[in-house]
This record gives structure tokens, sequence and C-alpha cells, in this order.
């Protein structure tokens, strides 16, 4: 925690009516640190996931040797087969 912060416990209710008095600018504050803050837990319970780590090491052992198809290459492939040239 940084120096000059104090920790406080506050009811969600509480939490929720404080939210309603704030302004359309610092609710879009709050919005952003929130998406953050859950982007990053939602990443963090990713990478601690091994189902998802045993997915991404075979995407990146996949990569390494080559075994990908460009998005340029799949786009053509995709206008082939659809019948256009």
């Amino acid at each position: 925690m940084a120096a000059g912060t104090v920790k406080l416990t506050v009811s969600f209710d509480a939490l929720i009516e404080a939210i309603t008095t704030l302004n359309l600018e610092e609710k879009q504050r709050l919005l952003d640190v929130l998406e953050e803050q859950v982007g990053q837990a939602e990443e963090d319970a990713w990478e601690q996931d091994p189902v998802f780590r045993a997915e991404l090491q075979e995407a990146r052992d996949a990569y390494e040797a080559g075994d990908y198809v460009t998005l340029d290459e799949y786009l053509a492939e995709r206008k082939d087969t659809a019948g256009e040239v």
C-alpha cells in the first residue's frame, strides 16, 4: 500500500450508493480502473489454469515449428473455397 493511504472496509450496498453520486467523468474513470483490474485478474486466473497453460504451450510449440497459417493465407484460402478468385 502506498504511503499516506488508508484501507477501509465498505459494504457493497454503500459502495453502489456512493457510485450513483458520481458524475459521468468520475464514473468513466472508475469504469476504466475496473476494466483494467478485472482484465488483469482474468489474465492471472488463466495463467494458473492448467488447461489454458497446456493449450498456450501447444500453440507456442506449433508456432516455433512453423505449423501455422498467416492471416493473409487464411483469407486467401477462404476466398478460394468460396469460389471467388
